[in-house]
């Protein structure tokens, strides 16, 4: 069985994905998107969003990285794709999940959905472009307003040459809200000959099992669940036992230190109080912190609280 890190994004940075690749045995991890509007992006937009490209296209830890890309034009988009693997990454990918409604209006992400034969077109400009060993995946959600077009977007990746397929099991309008309707999947997977990877919901191992049971994939991908609960992965993969709320503190703290020490340091408070509301789901004691610390504006007095509980813990 595969997992995979989701592209989250605002969330899974090069930082996040270094962190949780170092206590996970994840098998890839994919790229918040690259934004391709109408032109050849310069080396400098894939290096930003994928520092790992200087190191093979791998974590410090050794596991692989995926660019994601998002955009409508599927020239563009094709080149982007070949810039992306001839700077090291492992595959490429394209979405066409996204629901934020400023990708949306620039006719990216989720919105195609409703264009099945805009989405055969992209796809198959990127398979084009990209050498034949390389793999072009795809990752969809099961429809815009609803879900008529699940089976025909599916169709037109896998017929535009995809490798695999990922489906987050919810349409755009859905959001995030529960539950994941796994059984659109399923038909899918059993219609689909490539190889289609399982999303959405999956918060604990039981959840990963469940998932399976229900789409018969052997490869799953996990996102919201990944930053709830940080060991996530290992936890599905090798029955690790769940992290402790004082083992997460102290790999936030990890995580504070090289945030402050690198160039988004300033954006500090706000991502840590992001990681806040995924953690609230897991760990009722990350509630309890929250509620002291969301009053603060300043890195100086947020770290000095999370500093304080984690010395109250070790006491």
């Amino acid at each position: 069985m595969r997992v995979i890190l989701a592209p989250m994004e605002g969330v899974v940075d090069d930082l996040m994905r270094d962190i949780l690749s170092t206590i996970n045995p994840y098998d890839l991890l994919v790229t918040e998107f690259v934004r391709v509007v109408d032109q050849l992006l310069p080396e400098k937009v894939f290096l930003k969003l994928c520092p790992e490209l200087l190191n093979g296209g791998k974590t410090p830890s050794g596991t692989p990285v995926r660019v994601q890309l998002l955009g409508q034009e599927p020239q563009c988009m094709g080149d982007n794709a070949l810039r992306a693997i001839e700077l090291g990454s492992h595959g490429v990918d394209a979405n066409f999940g996204c629901p934020a409604k400023m990708v949306n209006r620039s006719k990216g992400g989720a919105v195609l959905l409703q264009y099945p034969d805009s989405i055969h077109d992209i796809v198959r400009a990127m398979r084009q472009a990209v050498p034949s060993e390389q793999p072009v995946t795809a990752k969809i959600r099961l429809g815009y307003e609803d879900k008529s077009l699940f089976m025909e977007n599916a169709l037109a990746v896998y017929e535009a040459g995809a490798t695999e397929l990922a489906i987050h099991a919810r349409s755009k309008v859905d959001g995030y809200k529960p539950p994941a309707y796994w059984e659109y999947i399923t038909e899918v997977r059993k219609r689909l000959p490539i190889p289609v990877i399982a999303n959405g919901e999956i918060w604990n191992s039981d959840d990963a099992k469940r998932c399976i049971a229900v789409t018969g994939c052997d490869s799953i991908m996990i996102g919201r669940g990944a930053i709830s609960l940080p060991n996530l992965a290992d936890t599905i993969k090798t029955g690790a036992t769940p992290y402790t709320w004082a083992q997460t503190l102290g790999l936030m703290l990890s995580y504070t230190q090289r945030e402050l020490s690198g160039r988004k340091s300033d954006y500090y408070p706000a991502r840590i109080k992001q990681w806040f509301s995924y953690l609230n789901r897991q760990y009722p004691e990350a509630d309890t912190l929250f509620r002291e610390l969301r009053i603060y504006k300043t890195t100086e007095e947020i770290v000095r609280v999370l500093e304080r509980t984690q010395g109250m813990l070790q006491q």
